[in-house]
């Protein structure tokens, strides 16, 4: 059954399939090279959440590349895994020699890129089509091809190609909007006229260049495509491909039509390739972004207080992908907000009280002051008249090792529930390690959600000030801050404080 269709002109499949380019073309964002085992990881997680095919990369690239394909096609995962092959033997031939399940083989169409990129004639491309087809089915069972730049083709001649293509083997054909130029109206006549005129399977690969590359994946899903190419976080060339999540929730929560993925675990997924890949998404990235469903106007946090669907798709909620709803705090906060973060810690203002307390809130925040929770409790406890001094965790000493040549080292002694404990730990350099090493004392699992720090004061003794957000097992996330000249202490400082906060509703261990 259809969710919500705002339209009645569509030819949407029932079931559409996932083809993940997150290890080929997402690794191709600058700035990001996936680590061997990283590779693997990710590879693994696609698999685990029922993406179909992945895209492992392009083994003709490199020794380092045909390895590494041939690695994740034979960790036997339930995905297909695809190789990426220009129209030559010897990359479908790398391609074999990797072991992969399907052969991605491309040409340039465009008249623009045929001209620049590979010198050939329209009639020598349809040759070369045909040929480099007909000798993957040969050793191959799965065939895609791609008519690359196919937006910007000459759309008769590039319904020769696709012909060309399906009648030499091809098992699916992807029509890729190389530099994302095409807007969704006319991918959907695209699409329509493909359908109606080529007997094959249609995938749609699209950029983001213009910020259209999701909207163009629907359009294209829109109009009969039963297959589409993301990445995740929308990773790629220039400003990316259609982002996973974003793609599969509007297929999924709109058109009502199922992609075989385990939504509840685009959350994880997004963290993973953003783990791996040091790339950081905005926070107001749709569906996996830390803002996705966090509320601070008054009036919006009163609503979904209320009834989510408010202010929220309803459609789609923070547990379906994996997410939680937050209320945060700002200029914009309103009662309800304040009262409901303050119940959740267990303090109950009067009336008088909370507007006392709503009023210092928006007063700091209107100064440009991020107002972390743990400033809302002090607010709040300054207010009512009352102190708390439920700490689950105190720093009694903290040693930082780091140098040249060595491995930054932290070490550490702490009071948990009372009793001492001392742990060491490495990292990327001291603040990292000096913040694995309180981690390292705790006893639930609780991971660094955000990381912030800002100078506030000039000179080489700075006074630096950090902000930290930390997340327990169970998905609250609390933030708190610190200063000081030394920023490991600052940082260490911050995460005491946020970890104290956490147990104020529910105790660590």
């Amino acid at each position: 059954m259809r969710a919500i269709v705002f339209f009645v002109d569509s030819h949407a499949k029932e079931s559409i399939t996932v083809f993940d380019t997150t290890l080929r073309d997402g690794e191709q964002t600058p700035g990001i090279s996936f680590k061997f085992e990283q590779k693997l990881e990710i590879a693994r997680q696609l698999s685990d959440i029922g993406v179909h095919t992945i895209e492992a990369g392009f083994p003709a690239s490199s020794s380092a590349e045909l390895d590494m394909v041939k690695a994740i096609a034979s960790l036997g995962l339930d995905a297909k895994i695809c190789g990426l092959a220009r129209s030559k033997k010897e990359d479908v031939d790398a391609c074999l020699s990797a072991g992969v399940d399907m052969v991605h083989v491309f040409i340039p169409t465009s008249d623009v890129q045929r001209t620049h990129t590979i010198n050939k004639s329209r009639e020598e491309v349809l040759t070369i089509t045909s040929d480099i087809i007909s000798y993957v089915r040969e050793h191959c069972d799965l065939c895609m091809f791609s008519a690359m730049d196919a937006t910007r083709t000459d759309w008769d001649y590039l319904i020769r190609v696709f012909q060309t293509a399906a009648e030499a083997g091809a098992t699916i054909i992807n029509v890729p909007d190389t530099v994302g130029v095409i807007t969704p109206s006319a991918m959907k006549l695209l699409i329509t006229r493909i359908g109606r005129e080529v007997e094959c399977p249609i995938d749609v690969h699209c950029h983001n260049d213009f910020g259209l590359a999701v909207a163009n994946t629907i359009s294209a899903v829109e109009a009969g495509a039963s297959q589409v190419q993301v990445t995740v976080n929308g990773l790629g060339e220039r400003a990316g491909n259609a982002d996973l999540a974003q793609t599969v929730m509007v297929i999924e929560s709109i058109y009502g039509s199922s992609t075989g993925i385990r939504k509840e675990r685009l959350v994880e997924t997004s963290r993973l390739v953003t783990r791996c890949g040091g790339f950081a998404i905005p926070p107001t990235q749709p569906v996996v972004g830390e803002n996705a469903f966090s509320h601070e106007s008054g009036i919006h946090s009163h609503g979904v207080i209320a009834c989510s669907a408010t202010f929220e798709p309803g459609i789609m909620t923070p547990e379906m992908v994996g997410h939680r709803r937050r209320l945060t705090l700002g200029k914009h906060v309103g009662r309800h907000a304040v009262r409901q973060m303050l119940v959740d810690v267990h303090l109950e203002p009067s009336d008088k009280e909370l507007d006392a307390i709503v009023e210092k809130v928006k007063t700091v925040s209107s100064r440009g002051k991020r107002v972390t929770d743990a400033d809302l409790y002090e607010i709040a406890e300054s207010a009512m008249g009352i102190s708390t001094n439920d700490k689950v965790i105190e720093l009694l000493d903290l040693a930082i090792m780091t140098g040249n040549h060595a491995i930054p080292t932290a070490s550490i002694r702490a009071i948990v529930h009372g009793t001492e404990h001392v742990f060491s730990a490495t990292g990327n350099g001291p603040v990292d390690a000096a913040l694995k090493a309180i981690l390292g004392v705790i006893p639930s699992p609780v991971q660094l959600k955000e990381f912030n720090i800002e100078a506030i004061s000039g000179g080489s003794d700075a006074l630096g000030h950090v902000t930290i957000a930390v997340e327990d097992q169970h998905g609250h996330v609390f933030d708190a801050s610190a200063s000081s000249d030394d920023i490991v202490l600052a940082s260490a400082e911050a995460m005491i404080n946020a970890l104290n906060l956490l147990n104020r509703v529910e105790k660590i261990g």
